[in-house]
């Protein structure tokens, strides 16, 4: 939400304060620790993973003094997916180091798996520049039984090892790729979960860094969520309400929701015989929404006591299952999830919570010395290649046009307009209804001139074809498929030409701005 971003009061009040003030995280600060004692936080403790050596420092304090998390998460995708999944793990490191001074306390980044979730066609692909500088897309295939079920519970079988060759097979063979393909091929054997091997990436590659990760399926996380969830069902009718209200309010500023609210619609899935289906009240009862079961509230609570990864929260519901089982102060998020984040603030409270402080990820574009020489050469800024490749061609033909060309053009369009117009005037004495033809006579001529025009541009098209070429290739790298290429390129492309130093370089661009000097 760009009010958010630029710090509108109007539409701060949707959030839990603004991220630039200190104040905000400090408030957030004294909410968590009013709910998480040495206990609690050592159970939170107890459902993360602290793969990484700074992490693992950190979390020698975490305790004894009273940390505190910065989390963010993502959906899984194939080796690292999108690299706004990177971005917002840095971003939230950033912002935890820059918290530490500002509360006196250890502060964490913490990376949420979200393993739980069921969009199969989002998550089993990933794109990136192949040796070539030709956009690739490498999905794998369909597993047998996968059709909504959580990613966590789909090991790879069928594909995998083609996809993972072909992967490593697109990327160049530099200094850093005999690591970098061992770490590949070591996170993704057979039988391997989307889940599983993302996080093993991603731990690889941020073993330098002070970040933990937690899988939302992890068992002792789903049965410490329980209780939520149970609630969540228990007053589904007036948490719908409530969440209508926010979406009312939100419209009346001028916004709108970004998570429709559904008739009837409870923010839990239960993993049925249509695999993870919504759930719907049902008069007294639910309704699984792709299945059709009804069911009774004390059956799903059986069923769910029996096996706690049988209920999971939506988009909606998952922060506040997050915010109550984690000291977390605040939420790193990407545009979409700040806009939604702003239907949350009513239903965190109806849980006995205040929401964390919502920070935007960083948004980055990598330009690469040879795209950088590109732009340059036709004094083009990145964000200017952001439109479709023809457009951005007659432009570029437009501005080859030879001056003495546009003259020429420009004087006969005022020639035959001059004209046209004097002989309009000379003829009305003689037959008014004269003015038609000669108004036809000078769009016919006019038109006849666009069209030399046109075919001038195509002479210039062909001329300058490997110019073309060259910004063609820019935008296959800074708006792969028309999209910011943060949104589709996998972070091994840059990873195996710029290795390990990638890192760092990004995270000492990612600046926070608490309105105070911290460093």
């Amino acid at each position: 939400m760009g009010d958010y971003i630029r710090d509108e009061p109007h539409a701060c009040r949707f959030y839990g304060g603004s991220f630039r003030d200190p104040s905000s995280y400090r408030e957030k600060a004294r909410e968590v620790d009013a709910r998480f004692h040495r206990d609690a936080r050592q159970r939170a403790l107890s459902m993360i993973g602290a793969h990484t050596e700074p992490a693992r420092d950190r979390l020698d304090r975490f305790l004894e003094e009273g940390g505190f998390f910065v989390t963010t998460g993502q959906q899984p995708g194939l080796f690292t997916g999108p690299l706004y999944s990177l971005y917002k793990a840095l971003t939230a490191i950033r912002l935890a180091s820059s918290l530490e001074p500002l509360l006196e306390r250890p502060v964490l980044a913490m990376f949420w798996i979200a393993s739980e979730d069921h969009d199969w066609e989002e998550a089993d692909h990933t794109h990136l520049l192949d040796v070539g500088n030709e956009l690739q897309t490498l999905r794998v295939p369909e597993q047998k039984g996968a059709l909504h079920r959580p990613l966590h519970r789909i090991p790879l079988h069928e594909g995998l090892v083609g996809v993972v060759d072909d992967f490593i097979g697109a990327l160049p063979e530099t200094d850093f790729s005999p690591g970098l393909f061992e770490l590949i091929r070591g996170s993704y054997p057979t039988g391997q979960t989307l889940p599983g091997g993302f996080v093993e990436v991603m731990q690889e590659v941020l073993a330098e860094l002070p970040i933990v990760f937690v899988d939302s399926a992890d068992p002792m996380l789903k049965e410490a969520s329980a209780p939520i969830l149970f609630r969540e069902m228990e007053e589904a009718d007036e948490h719908e309400a409530l969440l209508a209200r926010v979406a009312s309010h939100l419209e009346l500023e001028g916004y709108h929701a970004q998570v429709p609210i559904l008739e009837g619609g409870v923010n839990l899935f239960f993993e049925g015989e249509a695999g993870r289906d919504r759930l719907y009240r049902d008069g007294g009862a639910f309704r699984l929404n792709r299945a059709g079961t009804r069911m009774e509230l004390e059956e799903i609570r059986s069923k769910a006591q029996e096996d706690p990864s049988l209920l999971s929260p939506n988009v909606l519901l998952r922060p506040v299952v997050e915010s109550a089982l984690f000291p977390t102060v605040s939420y790193v998020g990407g545009p979409g999830e700040l806009a939604y984040f702003a239907q949350l603030k009513d239903l965190f409270r109806a849980h006995g919570l205040e929401m964390p402080v919502v920070h935007p990820r960083h948004s980055v574009t990598l330009v690469e010395a040879k795209i950088g020489k590109i732009l340059g050469k036709f004094h083009r800024t990145p964000d200017s290649l952001d439109r479709p490749h023809h457009e951005l061609a007659a432009e570029i033909a437009l501005e080859e046009v030879p001056p003495e060309v546009r003259r020429a053009l420009g004087e006969i369009r005022g020639t035959v307009g001059k004209s046209a117009g004097a002989l309009t005037k000379a003829v009305q004495k003689i037959d008014p209804t004269l003015k038609g033809p000669i108004s036809h006579a000078r769009n016919a001529a006019f038109a006849a001139f666009d069209e030399a025009e046109r075919k001038i541009l195509q002479a210039l098209k062909r001329e300058n074809e490997i110019a073309l070429d060259q910004l063609e290739k820019a935008q296959r790298h800074l708006f792969p498929f028309g999209k910011p290429q943060e949104r589709s390129l996998n972070a091994f492309y840059y990873l195996s030409r710029y290795g390990p130093k990638l890192i760092p370089a990004l995270l000492e661009t990612f600046n926070v701005d608490l309105g105070m000097d911290i460093p």
